[in-house]
């Protein structure tokens, strides 16, 4: 079966039928996830999506939300971006700090983070791209709490990842916040299935 990067309408069950499943579904989406998900120093963690936890997400907001077949649609709109093309690897950035106060004074320092995200296979190095749906740098230097970055793979870049999976690293680079972090060879081997090639 060939893999697309596309939601369609099918993919995404109806309220009632998920209402069934979800409980299944859940669990078996946080065993994935754990997989996709890197902490990177103590306050950012990056989650990579895919097509599975895409769905996933549309899933859960229509049976909270319950907004039917528009919200289906308007989430499908929101989130295609989000699913790797089959060259890239895509990831939901996150600064998690539980203090609303030491949060905001975090983000006050971290504008333009979100532009020094790098992944390091052995000496290659995949400088990562700002999701463009809009700026999450106020003017003033703040950065959003949720940030969407791009890694794009060319082909090269793919077989080094696939040949180095004990050798792969994501580091943030900000003035403010320099932390690294290596992937397990499980999570590795869960991100190359995002590959087409």
């Amino acid at each position: 079966m060939v893999q697309t990067n596309t939601i369609e309408k099918t993919d995404i069950l109806s309220r009632d039928e998920y209402k069934i499943k979800r409980k299944s579904l859940r669990e078996k989406m946080v065993l994935r996830k754990k997989f996709r998900r890197v902490d990177i120093g103590p306050y950012v963690t990056m989650y990579f999506e895919n097509k599975d936890t895409i769905i996933h997400q549309i899933n859960e907001m229509v049976y909270i939300e319950d907004g039917g077949e528009q919200q289906i649609d308007d989430e499908i709109l929101a989130y295609k971006s989000l699913i790797p093309n089959g060259s890239e690897l895509v990831a939901t950035v996150m600064v998690e700090i539980d203090n609303p106060t030491k949060r905001a004074e975090f983000l006050s320092k971290m504008g333009g983070f979100e532009e020094t995200i790098n992944i390091k296979i052995d000496d290659k190095e995949i400088k990562g791209k700002a999701e463009l749906d809009g700026d999450r740098t106020t003017a003033d230097g703040k950065a959003s709490s949720v940030q969407f970055v791009h890694f794009e793979f060319d082909e090269q870049a793919v077989k080094s990842i696939k040949n180095n999976m004990e050798n792969v690293s994501i580091s943030i680079n900000h003035k403010n916040y320099r932390h690294s972090a290596i992937l397990n060879s499980d999570t590795v081997g869960e991100l190359i299935k995002d590959f087409l090639n």
